[in-house]
């Protein structure tokens, strides 16, 4: 009887068993889980710190087209106000006068801008005459110095924890002289 009650004993308390080994291995996967997050945490705060680039229209030269749409030659000015290089791959923009999309453009040249430095990125940009030229004469109509543009786009950047800087840039082209 001694022999059949210790094996009563020993079935009973295996569930006790595997109820305290699925309870340690439960606080392992909790601890697992929040180890895993401090550690993305941590990651997140090494990254680098990027301060959006500020882009400006240096230039801008008609290459060619037809009566709807126009190619320029645009030249842009990007400064980088942060510690270290920018490696930008490639630049998109889009410029928009009174609201309304007149030109647009995407180039893959990289360029690197060094840390608190500039450098000029030539682009091309195909705009649509027909809008520019109704926006141009109802602004000249209305006896307008100048017209107001947004230029926006993106700065597509070579860094492990940062892919794009978007951009802002308003301002106007004077409409004297035209």
């Amino acid at each position: 009887m001694i022999t059949q009650s210790s094996r009563t004993i020993s079935q009973s308390s295996l569930p006790i068993a595997q109820s305290r080994l699925e309870i340690a291995a439960d606080r392992g996967l909790k601890m697992l889980v929040a180890t895993a997050a401090l550690l993305c945490l941590a990651a997140c705060s090494l990254a680098p710190k990027f301060t959006r680039p500020t882009v400006s229209v240096v230039s801008v030269e008609m290459r060619g087209g037809n009566m709807l749409q126009q190619n320029f030659a645009v030249k842009l000015n990007v400064q980088n106000p942060n510690d270290r290089a920018l490696p930008v791959k490639s630049l998109h923009v889009e410029l928009n006068v009174d609201g309304v999309e007149i030109a647009s453009g995407v180039s893959d040249r990289a360029v690197e801008v060094p840390p608190f430095g500039e450098s000029d990125f030539d682009m091309t940009i195909k705009a649509n005459m027909a809008v520019a030229l109704l926006k141009l004469a109802d602004r000249m109509n209305q006896h307008a110095d100048s017209i107001a543009y947004d230029l926006t786009g993106g700065a597509s950047i070579d860094l492990p924890f940062l892919h794009d800087l978007p951009f802002h840039q308003t301002g106007s082209f004077p409409l004297k002289g035209l």
